[in-house]
């Protein structure tokens, strides 16, 4: 309401703002540490946990993050202070279209390729541009989303806001962008079924919580409708859309 304010919980649940298990986080970290990236740039990078892992698994390395949102941005800096990263990372509140913050030895891109396009769909023009941003023996690791089948009309009508066919390829579609953008495929691998329920059921969580306990709070029926809503969509893709975790190597042609 206006003029009302209130901390409602937001995102407390959750170590990963995406369908990414502990497991595939801790592989991915060593995976991504084994090759000593000296510089790390994590597009879209909310509050950096896997940035802030990285740079733990690697002495001497120093990122950058980028993000507009300032509540996480906050969340990361407070992170990075609380484990002793903070002389080694940086963070800044802007867009990352066009941005001219690399060469990086490593890339971090994970559910955030619209930050790098405007482009509807922004997938191959972001792909394009991270192959911009990554230095020649460097590595990028972007999380992109894929049908895992063709989503039906009544499914699409259930999704985000004029939600179509088009959105997203298939698996094979997304990485045949990727390497039409210039990289070879390292390493290719999907979230589970797992990892969607526990980062859809966290994200929701804490306000659930707050809900049950408040229901006559002023705030309780916007709230109930965005819960419901958001609740509504995630059953209309669960099953339908995946997330692909592609490790990709510049292609030095």
């Amino acid at each position: 309401m206006p003029g009302m304010t209130i901390d409602l919980p937001r995102l407390a649940r959750l170590t990963f703002h995406g369908p990414l298990s502990e497991a595939r986080a801790t592989a991915m970290v060593q995976r991504l540490a084994a090759n000593r990236p000296r510089t790390v740039l994590d597009i879209g990078c909310g509050w950096a946990e896997l940035l802030l892992r990285v740079l733990d698994a690697v002495p001497g390395a120093t990122g950058t993050g980028v993000d507009l949102n300032a509540e996480d941005l906050a969340r990361a800096r407070k992170n990075a202070e609380e484990r002793g990263l903070g002389d080694r990372v940086r963070f800044a509140e802007e867009s990352a279209v066009g941005t001219e913050r690399g060469p990086a030895d490593l890339v971090l891109c994970l559910g955030a390729t619209q930050a790098l396009s405007e482009a509807e769909p922004p997938t191959a023009e972001a792909l394009r541009a991270l192959r911009r941003l990554v230095t020649d023996r460097g590595r990028v690791l972007v999380g992109e989303g894929f049908w895992q089948r063709p989503p039906t009309e009544a499914e699409l009508s259930g999704m985000w806001p004029g939600a179509a066919p088009d959105d997203h390829d298939d698996l094979r579609g997304l990485l045949d962008l990727a390497v039409e953008a210039g990289f070879r495929p390292e390493w290719t691998e999907t979230a589970s079924p797992q990892e969607w329920e526990e980062f859809e059921s966290g994200y929701q969580a804490g306000l659930e919580v707050w809900l049950a306990q408040h229901p006559d709070h002023p705030l309780a029926p916007e709230t109930r409708a965005r819960l419901d809503r958001h609740r509504g969509q995630w059953m209309s893709y669960r099953g339908v859309l995946g997330i692909a975790y592609l490790t990709l190597v510049p292609d030095l042609r």
